[in-house]
């Protein structure tokens, strides 16, 4: 989608406006959801303990708890991921973020990739509620992005995700042309990770992106506004 054809108010409905500091109180958690109903965010991007909370502000709204589950080094078991997932969901999730386990995907163990997304996937849609697997790639191979993604198709995910933005870099334009390569318009693809300002954000959609995880969404949605208003 080219950023022409964006209205800011689309632009912040692309945006998950993030914070997911684990030192902050309940106060940053108010303001971060005043905010996303303010400027009319996607959702509020925050870890699972943080969901009851996050969802009390924003159950009368149109603002989703986007809940990251696994996080941020996707290294607890199979079953307490999909245990965290409708944990959070029950508590009011609308979207989960999960984490992949990266040791699996590197010793090439691709049926408990498939079984942990499977059961993520099914817990979600038992739940109408929207997933998203979060690959990390600044670990991985192209090679391996490719097959995380494939796995992704396979299963139906709604969304893959290209980091946590706790990794050594988070989200490139080209590694988002690459997952948006193998999946088309059968699976949406999130920018996460770095994303700091409009022209980052814009360079992510062009590429092929459909939502970004950003905990600068303000600053970008005021910029847009004033370079499309000149």
């Amino acid at each position: 989608m080219s950023d022409k054809k964006l209205t800011w108010q689309q632009l912040a409905n692309m945006i998950d406006h993030t914070n997911l500091k684990q030192y902050v109180p309940n106060e940053a958690f108010e303001k971060l959801c005043d905010e996303a109903k303010q400027y009319g965010f996607k959702t509020v991007a925050i870890n699972c303990a943080t969901t009851e909370f996050c969802y009390g502000q924003l159950k009368d709204t149109p603002v989703l708890v986007d809940s990251a589950v696994g996080f941020p080094l996707g290294q607890s078991t199979l079953e307490t991921k999909v245990f965290e997932t409708e944990d959070a969901i029950r508590k009011g999730a609308g979207e989960i973020d999960y984490v992949a386990n990266l040791v699996e995907l590197k010793n090439k163990n691709y049926d408990y990739i498939r079984k942990e997304m499977d059961g993520i996937v099914k817990m979600c849609r038992k739940y109408q509620v929207t997933s998203k697997v979060i690959f990390e790639n600044c670990y991985l191979t192209e090679d391996e992005i490719v097959k995380m993604a494939e796995i992704a198709l396979e299963i139906g995910i709604d969304f893959i995700k290209t980091s946590t933005g706790f990794g050594e870099y988070g989200a490139k334009a080209e590694h988002v042309r690459l997952m948006k390569s193998v999946v088309g318009d059968k699976l949406k693809v999130k920018a996460a990770g770095g994303i700091r300002d409009v022209q980052t954000a814009l360079a992510m959609i062009d590429a092929g992106a459909s939502r970004i995880g950003t905990s600068s969404g303000i600053r970008i949605v005021e910029d847009y506004k004033k370079m499309t208003e000149e």
